[in-house]
Formats: structure tokens, C-alpha cells, sequence
């Protein structure tokens, strides 16, 4: 009303200008008067806050409404009312607050006599009701609404037949689907769109509800085919993906419809273009996957040929969003050639300049990601990327940054250095840690940029940003002195200045223990030492640790700055926290005594350069040894090794010092392992937001898979087990009994524990045993069994077999068959009292082989170079292979799995440089024995194949020998 005034008055202006000199009744004053009053009744105060109406509802007083529905009269003459009492119903289902079994009956049998209303508004609400009150309330009660809703379904009105197919699919089952299934038929090529609609998004859900419902939707396929050829676009779409699910399984039908309406063109509905650009990609990819495609596209398979035409067709579609889907499809076929990349990377590069900021994103977002794989085909949209930087939504100038820093050349670095300093500062961090990794990225891509790069991002450590977005550029600069050594002393001078005045202690710390690793070692010690030792005067107790370890590190590697970090040192035995003063009193004592071995002699003053020793401390420094040697584990896996040792039986009542060589040897975890395979932390977190103060997740407590065996008395005699290797199923998990193996290695024995489930309902199982047939084995046989008792319904228990291993043969690889016995005991499946006699049972299992993997634990080496020439090829192994693999990954995957040992240095994981991949492998045997292992795999040529040489290292001829045989 208000703005309706306004209007009026503008437009009336003179008239009323005119009547006011005349003194007539409508003067501009009197209006203004008027108006100002209808502002002030309609001002809504800004501090008043927002209250749902249905915030105070108590169930009982809508219950108590809820009497309206069994009035006639109310419901014909107040339908709004009956709205209302239902949307409250609504409310309170879904707030949790649910009717009790008699309250929904009572409101449910009241719903249904709404049916006598003609209200469209109040039938709608009705079907609503219905939906969601369906799966709470009695089965019983729901199907009595199951004729009015089949005589809506059937009437002249659309809404309603629509939506009472909607409301009836929802509470029949297979048994009742057939009474209605021809109408339901009908409805799908129904002239109406909606009618139509509902019933094909019906016949979807039902499909998912039950093996028996999808059966009877399958008898529908004509049905839905005929919908295909609707008028109607939604009908269209819907028809398309009730079409696809019929014939998911069915790979041939699949491509036939593919090869039909990709072929006809009788699409019209850009939704369902998009569906079927969707399915022709995921044949596409099954085609590359079996090796139907060798090179390009168009000289694979027909079905290769003919769906990328296809998808290459799409890209001339009237519609932006089929344009899109299929130029992404293109972006995202595997092994897809850069000149077939040509016409989507055309297609996006005008999308680019859309004034449609969810194009511009989209088109964007899979350019980035293309730029990962084939930055030339991309760099011709470098222009349009440039334009871009100054988009206002961030996302958009984010990723066009990250994919120009991606297809850029070296010469446009600097350029593109300057356009980022401008825009890093107007965007979040969020956005900034992502830019960061693109420089990361770049700076391993052209080294000889380095220096530029590293300026930059320490550049930004000086600016203003929170924990994460430093974290992010510490992490990069440490990650490229890794990758890039000529970086080191520049970027540690660049963190030693960011330390400084770094406001984050986990920073500060990590800085510091990089400076007492690196700083050694670089051209000139000494100009750290001022930063490390302001952070012992400075900081909190943390950095001022930190700070101690770091100098003394200085200290045990360079003898020449002993004397100038002791009396740095000494200042700190007096400090107040008890870890620094602790550290100080360590290295102090420790340096000293190394001064005192081994005294430093200065050089000449007018020595040459060459004549200067180098500054490395003596081969028996004490310094170097404690304070630089490493342990020989971590912390975890000490833990790990002390808490096996104790578990051990009678490990604790033996007279035998604890020493690092007699504790057990564990395995990798999987985090090990992951950074044992060269996988960057910071890296892989790409995606994950960080936060400083959210709370690190609880690390999951390793159990030792040989406590089973421990906690037998009969086999404590065993001792310490060596290694535990992972279940090998013996059955099929949908078996009446499923049987797994752990193989428990000892020194002389090997312990087979049997994992054994009963998955039927009317039987116990009694003396479970394996039968194990040893007559084919030389090297192992049966020495004694354990079984197990009382297997009931849906329980696990274990039995044990003992096999002895002969010392005086040598260890050769065995296949044994297994043959699960039992005794049944038939018990009352509702009680599990006993009904009947027992029997003797035999279930046949698969072979268990015992292999020489099997004795070799997985543990990797920190320095396999060092390790490989400290053991000396004296025992070295040398073969060679011709193995039949097609794939580099699955010969690599095969080598170390025939090895049982683990990768290291990053090995593990395969580059695609096209070169011949080295492997790193490392493990202990079961004698005690370090095994390494180094393995060149070659791919030989289109015919497949690969050659494999192996050289294999240890401390025994024979152990190098058995681990080169395990090659098969």
C-alpha cells in the first residue's frame, strides 16, 4: 500500500500542487501527512526477531483440532482451516515429537475423510499427509486409503491423478502393484505431462524397493519407450532414466539404447540429452577399460567410434547445458588424445566470456582440471583465463589463477607473479592456500624459477593471514627444498626471517627442526645460529625446546661452532621450563665430552681454500652419535614393539635385557606406509578444509593380530610370534559356513588360526576342526590342533592348527587342501535350546598355500641407499624375468606382492614418464635377516609383457636366494 501511495502521489504531482494554492481538500501537504502516517503503520523494527508459527505448538492442542476432519460441514466450508491442522502435523513429525500408535490412528482415519472435499489445496495436503505418515504408521491402517487414492487415480482431474499415483506407490507392495499395474501403464503415456511424470518417477522408486517390485517394472519397457517420443521435456526425462534402470545390468542393452536414441535424434528434452551424453561416457570408459580403444577414439570399437561422434555432435546443441555435459565428458575420457581435446576445449574457451557466472564456473572448473594432464591444450585459452582474474565471484578468479600458473610458459611467470600479488590480497585464505599449491606445483615444473617463487611466498608470510594459510606456504617451501635442492639456503634464510615474529608455536617448532636438519649441512652454518638462539630468549617454552635441539644439532655436526653454541647453551640450564633445561643439560654434557675427545684445531689463517678441512665431526664423535644417529624405529613402532613384547607369553619372567635387537619386529601401518610411498601430506589435503582449532582425530589403537595365540595356554610354549599375515578366505562369504586363515608365524612353527561363522539359524556347531593335509610338504606337518566349541547362529569363534617346520630342510613354498569337520547339534532357532541328535559333518574348503612372502615382514628402510651398501653384494642374488602383464601398475602391484617386502623411497608409486620403473624394496626375514631388494621392470612393446631384473641383498646367501625365487 505504501508504494502504491508513493506511485500515485508522483504521479498526480501538479494536480495536487494546483489544489493546494486553490485550497481545495487533496493539497500536497494533506498527501505527505497521509503517507508519512502509512509509512510509520507499516515500519517493521529491525530488532525484532523472526517467530515461525509454529514455534509454541503443543501436540495435544493439535490433536485436539484435528477433531475438524470428523465434522462434514467444517471440512466442506473451512478447507483452509483443515490445511493448517495438517501442515501442524506435519510439524510436529518432522520435529521429532511423533504421535503415539492410537493418536496416528485416530488422525489418520480422521485424514481420510477429508477425501469428501473438493478443495485442490486440501487434497494436496492430504496426499502429503499420507506420504509421510505411511512408513510410521500401521500397515493395516495405510491400506484403507488405497481405494480413494485408485479412484483419484482414475479421474478427469490431473492434479489429482498425479499425485494420488505419487501417494498410492508409496504404501502397495509386489502383492498389490499388480491390481493397479494397468493403470499405472496407462498413466505412463498418459497425454498429460504430469500425469505422466508422476507415473515414471513411480516406477523409478518402485524399481528400488524390492527385487519383486523391479521385476513387475520391467513389463513396463514399451511403455516407457513409447514416453520417450512425448511432447513433454520432463516426460522425456524421466522416461530416459526409468529406461536406463531397467537395462543397467544388461550391458548389451545398455549399448543398444545408446546406439538408438544417440542414432534417431528424437530427443528434444536437454535433460535427457544430458542423461544419454552420461550413459555414452560410461560405455565409453567400459570400452577403454577392456582395451577396446588403442589409440584414438576412432580407431577403436564401432561403439567407440560411433559414441564419440556423438558426443562430439553435442557440442553443436542448441542448449548450454548439453554443450557442457558433453564437452565435459570429452575433458574426461581416460587416455583421450590432445587433437581429439580440440573442439570441447573450443567449446568451454566461449563459455569463458558467459555472462552467466554458473557457465563461467563450470567451464572453468573442468579446464582446470584438463590443465592437469594436457596444460598445451589448454594454454590457448590463456587470454580468456587472464580476463578472468578479475571476476567478481572468487571461485571463478581462483581457478582461472591456478590454471594459468598450470599452462603458463616460463617466460610469463613474472607477469603473472605481479597479477597475483594484487589479487591474493582481496581474496580469503582458503582461496589464497589453493593459489599456493599451484606455485608449488609450478616451481617443480621450471626449477630454474626458484628463487622468484620462494621470494614470493615467503613474501606472504610476512603478510597479514591465518594459521592454515601460513602452514600452507611453510609447507610448500619445505616441500620444494625437498624436491629442488638449490632452494635450501635461500628458503631456510626465508623461514629463519619468518620466525622472527611468527605468532604460531607448531610453525615455529617445525622451522626449527628443519634449520637443525639442513642448516648443518648448508655453505655457512653459522648465519642461522643468531635466529635459533633469539628464539631461546623470545619464545615460550615449546619454541625454546625446539630452539635447544636445533643448536645442538649445530653443534654435533659442525666441531668449528662448538664453542660459540656452548656458551649459548649454558645459558639455558637455568631456564624454567623443565623440557629446555633437560635438553640444555643433554647436549652440554654430551658436547663437552666430544670437545674433550676431539678438539677442534682451527686452520691457518693463510691456508688456501682447498687445504681447509672439511668441517665434519670425527668417525667415533660421541656428539654425533647421540645427538644426530637416528633410532632405529619410531616412536609408534616402539610402542608398538614393547607393547607385543609384554603380551608375549613368560616375556616378563625371562632374565634377558631389554634391547632394541631383541624386541619384536612390527610392521608398517598404513600411514607409514603412505609416506613411505612418497605421498605428500600437504598435498593430499588439498581439498580438506584445515582449521587450527578443530580437534585431531583419535588415532586408532593397533591390535596385535597374534593376541589370539597368546591367549591359548596350550601354545604359550611358542613363543613370540614373528608376524601375523592378513585372512585368506577359504570360502565364499554367502556360504552356510564362512572360514577365513591368519597365518601366525613363529621361529619354527606356524600357528593356522581359523576364523569359523555359522550363518544357519537352526544349528550349533561342536568340535570345529581343520583337517589339514600335509603328505605333500617337505618342509611342514601337523603337530597339533585346537577346536573350537559352540559355534551358535551368526557367531565367530577360532580353532588353531599347529604346523612344525622341519629346520634341517629349506623353506620351500607348500599348497595344502583344508577340509573344515564338525559335529551339528539341531537347536530351536527362537530359543537355541537343542531339538534333536548330533551329526557328524564335513565341508570342504579352498587350498591354503604357504608361501616364502609369508615369512617376510614388511619393514621399510629410512635410507635404502645407505642400508643397499652397507650389506655389500657379497650375498647378492641376480635374475632376470619375462613376466605377462599388460600394465605397468599390475607388474608392479604382482612384484611386490610375490616379494611380500615393502616399497621405499616412493618407489611404490609409478610415474608416467614412460621409462623403466626401479623399485625399492625392503623387508626382514624370518631368521633375523635385513632383505633388500632392487627390481628394474621394462614394458615390452604393444604385444605386452613385461621383463623384470632383480638383485636381491642380505646377510645370507640362502635368504637372498629364497627371496629371488618367490618370483613366479
Amino acid at each position: 500500500l505504501f508504494v502504491v501511495g508513493i506511485a500515485w502521489l508522483l504521479q498526480n504531482k501538479k494536480t495536487m500542487a494546483a489544489e493546494e494554492t486553490n485550497g481545495g481538500p487533496m493539497g500536497m501537504s494533506a498527501v505527505l501527512k497521509e503517507v508519512q502516517e502509512l509509512a510509520d503503520k507499516f515500519k517493521v523494527e529491525e530488532d525484532v526477531e523472526y517467530q515461525s508459527p509454529y514455534a509454541h505448538l503443543e501436540k495435544a492442542a493439535v490433536l485436539q483440532e484435528a477433531r475438524i476432519f470428523h465434522d462434514p460441514t467444517a471440512v466442506r466450508e473451512n478447507p483452509r482451516k483443515c490445511c493448517t491442522v495438517i501442515a501442524q502435523l506435519l510439524h510436529l513429525q518432522n520435529t521429532g515429537q511423533h504421535l503415539s500408535g492410537p493418536e496416528a490412528t485416530e488422525v489418520f482415519f480422521g485424514v481420510t475423510k477429508l477425501f469428501m472435499s473438493d478443495d485442490a489445496s486440501l487434497r494436496r495436503m492430504v496426499y502429503l499427509f499420507i506420504k509421510e505418515v505411511a512408513e510410521t504408521c500401521d500397515p493395516d491402517d495405510v491400506i484403507i486409503v488405497t481405494s480413494c487414492l485408485t479412484k483419484d487415480m482414475t479421474c478427469d482431474v490431473d492434479l489429482y491423478r498425479g499425485n494420488a499415483l505419487r501417494v498410492l506407490v508409496r504404501i502397495v507392495d509386489a502383492a498389490m502393484l499388480g491390481a493397479i499395474e494397468r493403470y499405472v501403464k496407462q498413466a505412463i503415456v498418459d497425454s498429460s505431462g504430469q500425469v505422466s511424470s508422476s507415473a515414471l518417477v513411480s516406477a523409478s522408486h518402485l524399481f528400488t524397493t524390492s527385487p519383486e517390485c523391479a521385476a513387475v517394472v520391467r513389463r513396463w519397457i514399451s511403455e516407457t519407450t513409447e514416453a520417450t517420443s512425448s511432447p513433454n521435456e520432463m516426460v522425456q526425462f524421466h522416461a530416459m532414466q526409468l529406461l536406463y534402470q531397467i537395462k543397467s545390468h544388461d550391458r548389451l542393452g545398455v549399448s543398444k539404447l545408446v546406439q538408438q536414441y544417440s542414432e534417431r535424434n528424437t530427443l528434444k528434452s536437454p535433460l535427457a540429452l544430458v542423461l544419454l551424453i552420461r550413459y555414452t561416457t560410461k560405455l565409453l570408459h567400459d570400452e577403454t577399460a577392456e582395451g577396446r580403444v588403442p589409440g584414438t577414439f576412432a580407431e577403436g570399437s564401432a561403439m567407440a567410434k560411433q559414441g564419440f561422434q556423438f558426443l562430439e555432435s553435442s557440442l553443436r546443441h542448441k542448449s548450454e547445458m548439453v554443450v557442457y555435459e558433453a564437452a565435459r565428458a570429452i575433458c574426461n575420457l581416460p587416455s583421450i588424445e590432445p587433437q581429439e581435446l580440440s573442439p570441447a576445449i573450443s567449446v568451454l574457451q566461449l563459455f569463458l566470456s558467459s555472462p552467466k557466472p554458473s557457465v563461467r564456473f563450470a567451464s572453468m572448473r573442468t579446464l582446470a582440471a584438463i590443465a592437469n594432464q594436457h596444460p598445451r591444450v589448454v594454454a590457448k585459452c590463456n587470454e580468456d583465463l587472464e580476463a578472468l582474474l578479475g571476476d567478481v565471484n572468487r571461485s571463478i578468479a581462483t581457478l582461472a589463477i591456478t590454471t594459468l600458473l598450470k599452462t603458463g610458459s616460463e617466460n610469463s611467470i613474472d607477469r603473472l607473479l605481479k597479477q597475483i600479488s594484487a589479487f591474493l590480497s582481496d581474496i580469503a585464505d582458503e582461496y589464497k592456500i589453493t593459489v599456493v599449491r599451484s606455485l608449488q606445483h609450478l616451481c617443480l615444473t621450471y626449477p630454474a624459477k626458484h628463487r622468484v617463487l620462494v621470494g614470493f611466498l615467503s613474501n606472504f608470510l610476512r603478510e597479514e593471514g591465518g594459521f592454515d594459510f601460513k602452514r600452507s606456504i611453510v609447507n610448500s617451501i619445505v616441500s620444494l627444498i625437498r624436491s629442488v635442492p638449490e632452494t635450501t639456503e635461500s628458503s631456510l634464510l626465508h623461514l629463519c626471517e619468518f620466525i622472527e615474529d611468527c605468532e604460531f608455536t607448531m610453525l615455529s617448532t617445525q622451522i626449527l627442526h628443519l634449520l637443525g636438519e639442513l642448516g648443518p649441512t648448508t655453505s655457512a652454518p653459522a648465519r642461522y645460529i643468531r635466529f635459533i638462539y633469539n628464539r631461546v630468549i623470545l619464545e615460550n617454552s615449546a619454541v625454546r625446546a625446539a630452539a635447544v635441539s636445533a643448536l645442538a644439532k649445530f653443534a654435533a655436526q659442525c666441531p668449528s661452532l662448538r664453542t660459540s653454541i656452548m656458551t649459548l647453551l649454558k645459558h639455558s640450564l637455568c631456564d624454567e621450563d623443565d623440557e629446555t633445561r633437560d635438553r640444555a643439560a643433554l647436549v652440554v654434557s654430551v658436547v663437552e665430552d666430544a670437545m674433550a675427545k676431539f678438539p677442534y684445531v682451527p686452520p691457518p689463517e693463510d691456508a688456501e681454500p682447498e687445504e681447509i678441512p672439511p668441517d665434519n665431526p670425527a668417525e667415533d664423535d660421541p656428539a654425533a652419535f647421540v645427538l644426530l644417529e637416528a633410532l632405529p624405529m619410531s616412536f609408534d613402532k616402539l610402542e608398538r614393539s614393547l607393547k607385543a613384547y609384554v603380551a608375549t607369553p613368560a616375556s616378563m619372567d625371562s632374565i634377558t635385557p631389554i634391547t632394541v635387537e631383541a624386541l619384536p619386529i612390527v610392521e608398517d601401518t598404513p600411514e607409514e606406509l603412505a609416506i613411505a610411498a612418497g605421498v605428500d601430506p600437504a598435498m593430499e589435503a588439498e581439498a580438506i578444509p584445515l582449521g587450527m582449532g578443530e580437534p585431531e582425530p583419535k588415532k586408532k589403537e593397533i591390535v596385535d593380530p597374534a593376541s589370539a595365540v597368546y591367549a591359548i595356554p596350550e601354545l604359550a610354549s611358542l613363543g613370540r610370534a614373528f608376524r601375523s599375515a592378513r585372512p585368506v578366505p577359504l570360502t565364499e562369504s554367502e556360504t552356510e559356513y564362512v572360514v577365513q586363515c591368519i597365518k601366525h608365524i613363529f621361529a619354527n612353527h606356524i600357528v593356522l588360526q581359523f576364523t569359523v561363522q555359522n550363518t544357519i539359524d537352526d544349528q550349533r556347531l561342536d568340535n570345529v576342526t581343520v583337517l589339514i593335509d600335509d603328505s605333500d610338504s617337505e618342509c611342514f606337518n601337523v603337530s597339533g590342533e585346537i577346536a573350537a566349541d559352540g559355534i551358535g547362529y551368526g557367531d565367530t569363534k577360532n580353532c588353531f592348527v599347529v604346523l612344525e617346520r622341519d629346520a634341517d630342510s629349506q623353506l620351500t613354498p607348500a599348497t595344502m587342501t583344508c577340509e573344515l569337520r564338525f559335529n551339528v547339534v539341531q537347536v530351536d532357532p527362537a530359543t537355541g535350546e537343542e531339538e534333536g541328535d548330533s551329526f557328524e559333518e564335513e565341508y570342504p574348503l579352498e587350498e591354503l598355500e604357504i608361501s616364502t612372502s609369508d615369512f617376510m615382514a614388511k619393514v621399510t628402510s629410512p635410507d635404502f641407499r645407505k642400508a643397499w651398501e652397507t650389506v655389500g653384494n657379497g650375498n647378492e642374488v641376480l635374475e632376470k624375468f619375462a613376466l605377462q602383464f599388460k600394465k605397468m601398475e599390475e607388474a608392479v602391484a604382482a612384484v611386490i606382492d610375490f616379494l611380500g617386502m615393502q616399497p621405499c623411497d616412493g618407489t611404490g608409486v609409478i610415474k608416467a614418464t614412460g621409462k623403466p620403473h626401479m623399485l625399492h624394496l625392503s623387508g626382514v626375514f624370518v631368521t633375523g635377516q635385513k632383505v633388500l631388494s632392487r627390481a628394474q621392470i621394462v614394458m615390452q612393446g604393444e604385444n605386452g609383457g613385461v621383463v623384470l631384473k632383480i638383485a636381491v641383498r642380505s646377510d645370507d646367501a640362502t635368504v637372498s636366494r629364497m627371496v629371488a625365487d618367490c618370483i613366479r
